[in-house]
């Protein structure tokens, strides 16, 4: 392999610096836990007896006899959810591939799956990030039985696979394999489904013809197809090497996904006996930061920006958005899908997929090749694409040129030199901007503001047609101690619109856009955010506001934002967002909740760079028992 980027190897060394502290405590826990030796042994009679209990007889034969290996199953299944829905036969085929091997395989526990594609713009957005950090203790709770040797995690949208992600690492000395469902078949065509919704964003057409153009693209079990936050954490999976290689986008309800799922159990087995692949050490600085390249490369999510912060810390790994940016500013733009194309996921695995991006970044210099992954030492291993020949699974080299230049093109004549994500900051705070999306004409916008508390009254004044004229669009209060941090994705339409009229628009926000962001330039996740203390609260209807994803600024132009108090959410607002929904439930998260940047996370209390290692006796339950129930 070619020599390491040295922005990417610079990067690399300030994040392992950053993190020694808290990633030492990390690793020192994990020893700890696999020091306490198997599960199995440290069990009573009577807690294996029950763990075994809703077993078939030969499963609890296999378990009685102490030497194999048991796989825990945590699975995000439910049958509303399109990309979960393959998920309910799963745990069947994991568990007929274990006992292939003479192992067995449980369900540990179910965690939520929320589809934001159902509460957008509805109040149980206002749940969405904060599902994240449940499926983790969920997770947790799954694995807590402490009866597993490796674990299987099924999940793939947006909160889900993050959440499956941090509550794996707490159970980091185990090996731990990513088992996606793959997308849907391809529908209509996703440029027409964005004119139907600005066309009804416009009342040009009725409900019926909007909803039938829904239908036609969300049609079939399986992950929605354009490159969103789900399709984001397919791509960030494989290059963190903890699927098998080239699983993200085989279609659900095939023999070749049945036999990769029965693979990955097969897999999952080897892996706990021979003590390798523990997911402590897959996942590393090294990874991380190959992670955010392929991010990066392929012009993904914006809601990673905020996933990967928690999802890295799991690890004891502290990374930033400046960390980020400085990758983008090197990383090449080798995918153009939806939204940031017109094409979706399934022509892009078929002009060569994650196989040749993988390739492509690792001969370029632009990700570590020498990572630990699933599949072992090496990244080398994700160039490769599974097949069934003769009805047998079989690993064959992905293609080494691309086989639709307009969808997927080599590092040396990419579609851009940069990646798809980019820091903005000034006078009102740090936020990310998906400039991938963006034509490089619209990506500075300076005009006055028109602030709002609410998507409703945006919406509201679109359709008024106040907002037919420069502008930018700065909505407040949606960070997540305000709200949960929903997606604003409702506004998209709207604001595609009027940048079609030829107004000069963007968008500003504390809060998210979906991870299907598009042409507009949208800086989003404000930091710090509106209620707790940000700038935007200063922000006054036509204050003259500069963005520039070029330059990386976002600041008020002739404005002293702070000579002025800060604005107050209306009463209505802000008890709107405090019930109703299950959004009373929440109260505690909202107020813990740590910043945008720091992750929006509830699961991290303790003081950044702080250690939970305890240098007391030991944990009673890290020892042997001696005592049977």
């Amino acid at each position: 392999m070619p020599a390491l980027n040295p922005v990417v190897a610079e990067v690399t060394a300030r994040i392992v610096e950053r993190s020694r502290a808290t990633r030492a405590d990390y690793l020192r826990r994990m020893d700890a836990a696999a020091a306490s030796g198997v599960a199995r042994a440290k069990l009573s009679c009577a807690n294996w007896a029950h763990a075994f209990a809703g077993q078939t007889i030969a499963d609890k034969l296999t378990a009685m006899g102490g030497q194999q290996p048991n796989v825990g199953i945590v699975t995000a299944y439910n049958d509303m959810l399109s990309a979960h829905q393959p998920f309910e036969r799963f745990p069947a085929v994991i568990r007929e591939a274990a006992r292939e091997v003479g192992a067995t395989a449980q369900v540990a526990g179910g965690t939520p799956a929320m589809c934001d594609g159902v509460t957008q713009g509805r109040p149980g957005m206002e749940l969405s990030l904060f599902s994240r950090d449940v499926i983790a203790m969920s997770t947790g709770v799954a694995l807590s039985h402490d009866a597993f040797d490796s674990v299987i995690a099924l999940g793939v949208c947006d909160k889900i696979v993050p959440g499956l992600f941090m509550g794996s690492l707490a159970f980091g000395h185990l090996p731990v394999i990513f088992a996606p469902a793959g997308p849907m078949p391809s529908g209509i065509p996703n440029a027409e489904k964005a004119r139907v919704r600005a066309l009804y964003a416009q009342n040009q057409v009725d409900r019926k013809t909007l909803l039938e153009s829904e239908i036609g693209s969300y049609h079939s079990p399986g992950t929605c197809t354009f490159y969103g936050t789900a399709n984001s954490n397919q791509m960030m999976m494989e290059l963190g090497g903890l699927h098998l290689p080239s699983t993200a986008f085989v279609h659900p309800e095939t023999g070749l996904r049945d036999a990769l799922t029965a693979a990955a159990a097969k897999r999952a087995v080897e892996l706990a006996r021979s003590g390798e692949g523990r997911m402590a050490d897959v996942v590393s600085e090294k990874s991380i930061v190959n992670m955010i390249v392929a991010l990066l490369a392929t012009g993904g999510s914006t809601n990673h920006a905020i996933h990967l912060v928690a999802m890295a810390r799991a690890a004891g790994v502290i990374i930033d958005w400046t960390d980020m940016d400085q990758l983008s500013s090197v990383t090449p733009l080798l995918a153009r899908v939806y939204p940031n194309g017109s094409a979706d996921v399934n022509a892009f695995q078929a002009a060569g997929g994650v196989a040749f991006v993988a390739r492509q970044l690792a001969e370029a210099g632009n990700i570590h090749a020498d990572v630990h992954t699933v599949m072992g030492p090496g990244i080398h291993h994700y160039f490769q694409e599974p097949s069934l020949v003769d009805g047998e699974l079989v690993w064959r080299d992905g293609v080494s040129e691309s086989l639709d230049t307009d969808i997927l093109r080599p590092a040396s004549d990419p579609f851009d030199r940069e990646g798809g994500l980019r820091l903005v900051q000034g006078d009102l705070g740090r936020a990310v901007i998906k400039v991938s999306a963006v034509k490089p004409e619209n990506r500075i916008v300076e005009a006055p503001a028109a602030v709002f508390e609410t998507q409703e009254d945006a919406l509201q004044a679109f359709k008024d047609g106040k907002l037919d004229r420069d502008v930018i669009v700065v909505l407040r209060f949606q960070g997540p101690k305000a709200n949960g941090m929903p997606e604003l994705h409702s506004l998209s339409p709207a604001l595609g619109v009027l940048q079609d009229k030829g107004f000069r628009v963007a968008f500003v926000t504390d809060g998210r856009m979906s991870g299907a962001s598009g042409k507009t330039p949208a800086a989003i996740h404000v930091s710090p955010e509106a209620l707790a203390g940000g700038m935007l609260a200063r922000v006054r209807d036509g204050d003259i506001i500069r963005l520039d994803a070029d330059s990386g600024v976002l600041t008020t132009v002739g404005v002293d934002l702070s000579t002025r108090p800060a604005a107050a959410r209306t009463a209505e607002h802000a008890g709107g967002s405090a019930w109703g929904y299950g959004r009373e439930l929440f109260g505690a998260f909202r107020h813990v909740v740590s910043t945008a940047e720091e992750g929006a996370s509830i699961c991290f209390a303790g003081p950044l760079g702080g250690s939970t290692w305890n240098d007391g006796q030991p944990d009673p339950n890290f020892v042997d028992r001696a005592v049977d129930a």
